[in-house]
């Protein structure tokens, strides 16, 4: 069994394999997928995520484990096994894994959804997340400014300097109010609970990925936001058990499950269209479902044979 630190992962693969890998395994669809939807257990101040996947089309499988707690954090371990035998065959340090991801698949919305000539990205929160989607989703659009605004605990100060001498980006700290209203693409990447901004804020054409709350009594948006949004989702399943965002306004009728138009498969697909018009807000709302990381692990496993090779 092979043994991939956090920085081995990260050597491994570059953000723009996993979007295109990503990008491909959506685009093939769920039809060879084994892939329950997490099963989530509260612990002693803890909550433990497990994501199980079998995909037949790869011949891959795996499971990662997801703590989440406010001491220590987010923290994940993959487990990449043999479809034959069950056997692991590499065991992954994951926080890395999850965060690129997750912003991978960010990006590949962003680019079936946002406008071909959005220039400003703009972000609530200033944590992995941020980081990574602040990375990697230049990988798709050619921005020109970076806005980002945080809670009355951040330190936006500290955060835009690491941006800028680590990754060269100069980043703005705004407002709630300037990041809505002056964004083509928003991401949300918060352990919020509320509402983040008011949706009457967002201009038309703003394309928004929710990638911060995954649990049915937490959101980052408000009704309005859902409203005025063609919204998308990662799985159907996966949504219509955990997003807060969209099971929220459903629940109090501000939206109809048929609001919800398409998952990412039948836009990858092109079984359904992304954006249908430069005016329309897009939404892309995603609680992360366990094919994104097999796929991202299977690529570091398979990259990393080829180097050995």
């Amino acid at each position: 069994m092979r043994l991939y630190s956090e920085s081995q992962v990260r050597s491994a693969v570059t953000p723009d394999e996993v979007i295109q890998a990503i990008r491909a395994a959506f685009a093939r669809g769920f039809a060879t997928l084994r892939m329950p939807v997490r099963t989530i257990l509260e612990l002693n101040g803890a909550v433990l995520l497990m994501m199980p996947c079998y995909d037949r089309a790869l011949n891959a499988a795996g499971v990662k484990l997801v703590s989440v707690s406010a001491k220590a954090g987010v923290h994940a371990t993959y487990e990449l096994l043999d479809p034959a035998t069950g056997i692991s065959i590499a065991r992954m340090e994951a926080d890395y894994l999850t965060d690129l991801r997750t912003a991978a698949t960010s990006a590949v919305a962003t680019d079936l959804l946002a406008r071909t000539d959005a220039q400003t990205l703009g972000f609530f929160g200033c944590g992995r997340q941020a980081v990574a989607h602040l990375t990697v989703l230049p990988c798709v659009r050619k921005f020109k400014r970076f806005l980002v605004c945080g809670s009355g605990r951040s330190d936006l100060k500290a955060f835009c300097a690491k941006m800028k001498h680590e990754y060269g980006l100069y980043i703005e700290a705004a407002d709630a109010h300037t990041v809505a209203r002056e964004s083509d693409v928003i991401c949300t990447c918060t352990t919020a609970r509320e509402p983040l901004f008011d949706g009457n804020w967002l201009r038309p054409g703003t394309h928004l990925n929710l990638v911060g709350a995954f649990r049915p009594e937490t959101r980052e948006v408000d009704d309005i936001t859902v409203k005025r949004s063609r919204v998308v989702v990662d799985t159907y399943d996966g949504a219509m058990k955990e997003a807060g965002d969209l099971l929220m306004p459903i629940k109090n009728g501000s939206v109809d499950r048929s609001h919800i138009v398409a998952d990412l498969h039948e836009i990858a697909s092109g079984k359904k269209p992304g954006r249908t018009n430069p005016d329309q807000i897009t939404l892309f709302k995603s609680v992360g479902c366990a094919l994104e990381d097999l796929v991202t692990a299977q690529l570091v496993y398979q990259q990393t044979s080829v180097d050995n090779d």
